[in-house]
């Protein structure tokens, strides 16, 4: 049962254009997210939905259009200020430490909460380990919430994929999103795990408060997770609504959901 009631509108993307060169990657894209919703972002390969993921947490300038943040309007917005407004990030492809801890993998998703400078992190005396303390405190109710308590001082690199992935989710919490996006968490997953991250994604939607964007290809997840569906094909928006709306819009089954069934 969802805990969290949706919110009023706290990401607003409007006419969102982007190009390289002469490719249109994305065009004419207009859509929100509501505060504590799931909001899936789905279609094709190549439809454009990294893309729009990588305008709004500033990995890509827009080439047209705005992206509206708790009211706040940006043509632009650099990673580093995304992340500082409350936006936290997984990735498709994982961007771990392979050879660091589970723990200190984690811990690197503080870095923008961390005060004390990098003279007194180095000699780890007086309140730069008090700060420390706090903060490792906070990363294992992370550790405990994703029920990775046994692997946190394994190196990440000797983890199976499915716990990579959690590691991964756990770095972007530790941030403390508002909104948190979510680049396929489920990709390469079994059964199983799949039905683990559905599990967890749902717990930090209702348990932490974020907002979640999400892109994945299995339907009957986005089916099952999301509050509201936007459908993207060849870098163009052709269907936005609930889920069982967007399933039945024709031009969606065209594209897309005729041929994953």
């Amino acid at each position: 049962m969802r805990t969290q009631s949706i919110g009023d509108v706290i990401l607003d993307v409007k006419n969102l254009s982007l190009r390289f060169g002469g490719v249109k990657a994305l065009t004419d894209i207009s859509f929100d997210v509501r505060e504590h919703e799931i909001r899936a972002i789905i279609g094709p390969n190549g439809a454009g939905k990294s893309s729009m993921l990588n305008c709004i947490n500033g990995v890509y300038t827009p080439s047209e259009g705005s992206i509206t943040f708790r009211g706040q309007t940006f043509s632009h917005m650099n990673s580093r200020q995304v992340a500082e407004m409350g936006v936290a990030r997984t990735f498709q492809n994982l961007a771990l430490f392979k050879g660091m801890s589970v723990i200190d993998n984690i811990m690197t998703g503080r870095n923008l909460k961390i005060k004390s400078n990098l003279l007194m992190q180095a000699l780890h005396v007086g309140p730069a380990a008090r700060e420390e303390a706090r903060h490792r405190e906070f990363v294992e109710h992370i550790i405990d919430f994703l029920e990775i308590q046994a692997y946190r001082k394994t190196p990440v690199g000797q983890l199976p994929y499915g716990l990579q992935k959690r590691v991964d989710l756990g770095r972007a919490l530790a941030m403390e999103p508002q909104v948190l996006l979510l680049d396929e968490p489920m990709a390469g997953m079994n059964v199983e795990e799949k039905q683990d991250m559905c599990r967890f994604i749902l717990d930090v939607n209702d348990e932490y408060g974020a907002t979640i964007v999400l892109i994945e290809h299995d339907m009957g997840v986005v089916m099952d997770i999301s509050d509201r569906v936007v459908v993207l094909d060849y870098g163009k928006k052709i269907g936005d609504g609930e889920p069982l709306a967007v399933r039945a819009n024709p031009d969606v089954i065209r594209a897309y959901l005729g041929n994953a069934h």
